[in-house]
């Protein structure tokens, strides 16, 4: 539980992939037979951003930048489709990113993250968390650099099943995400605080399972009273189960309102 708060967007010009945005180049297509996944997405459900293509990408990459008024930086990153996870890091290029094998030759990739959200070989579901959006590598400003590969050629992007345009700069196109919008159990909500552990029990002397970085997109399949926590100047004893990370956090560390939850089953 906290307060609402809504961080001020960053200026545009500072979020720019980088210099030099330039028209559209031809599309580097594979004519491979390959049924893509159902791409989504790469940012949580209901969020608007806009993006942009610019001449020295050469995979037929997008980047992106929220313009609803939310901050890009530190946004969570998810994954388009279920698949493998691999870490990757190359400082002085795409810095922190994870590339997603979904099989049938298909790769997607996720550049310039703040943090790693999975480690390498995990197996991660449509809409799970992979990371949040930084600025590492060569990289002017925090955004998403988002591609879909086949057979190691870049590919126009389609996202739930239509082709995106190539606009050549920022606020002429805007996406607004369905990724993890429905289905698969449990409500979403965001995370906020970092650092956050997550633990076996709603208990403060359960085990802990895994640690939540910063910022999180996360699915709350149940809740129910715990240890009381003092945490942030708030008091609560109401715990979250999260689906994915499959143990407790108090809901403190919840970006609502409300020390209980609404629309969530007790455990």
């Amino acid at each position: 539980m906290r307060f609402l708060r809504r961080l001020p967007a960053l200026a545009a010009a500072a979020l720019l992939a980088c210099t030099g945005l330039a028209a559209t180049p031809a599309a580097a297509q594979d004519t491979s037979a390959a049924a893509a996944p159902g791409f989504k997405a790469p940012f949580p459900c209901g969020q608007r951003w806009t993006y942009s293509h610019h001449s020295a990408e050469v995979r037929r990459a997008l980047d992106f930048v929220r313009s609803d008024g939310g901050a890009t930086a530190g946004a969570p990153v998810l994954a388009s489709a279920a698949g493998t996870a691999t870490r990757h890091s190359q400082p002085s290029g795409a810095g922190n990113y994870i590339s997603i094998d979904h099989g049938g030759g298909w790769t997607t990739y996720y550049f310039h993250l703040n943090a790693f959200s999975v480690p390498s070989g995990a197996s991660v579901a449509q809409g799970q968390q992979i990371g949040t959006t930084g600025s590492t590598g060569n990289s002017s400003g925090a955004h998403i650099h988002y591609e879909q590969l086949l057979n190691g050629v870049g590919q126009n992007i389609v996202i739930d099943g239509a082709a995106l345009s190539y606009p050549g700069s920022y606020h002429q196109a805007h996406l607004t995400s369905t990724n993890g919008c429905g289905g698969g159990g449990g409500t979403p909500f965001n995370t906020w605080g970092s650092g956050v552990n997550v633990r076996a029990d709603a208990r403060l002397n359960a085990p802990v399972v895994t640690t939540l970085a910063g910022p999180t997109a996360v699915r709350v399949v149940c809740q129910k009273q715990g240890d009381t926590v003092n945490a942030e100047g708030y008091t609560n004893n109401w715990w979250s189960k999260l689906r994915d990370q499959n143990g407790f956090i108090s809901n403190i560390y919840i970006n609502h309102p409300d020390a209980k939850l609404p629309g969530v089953p007790t455990c």
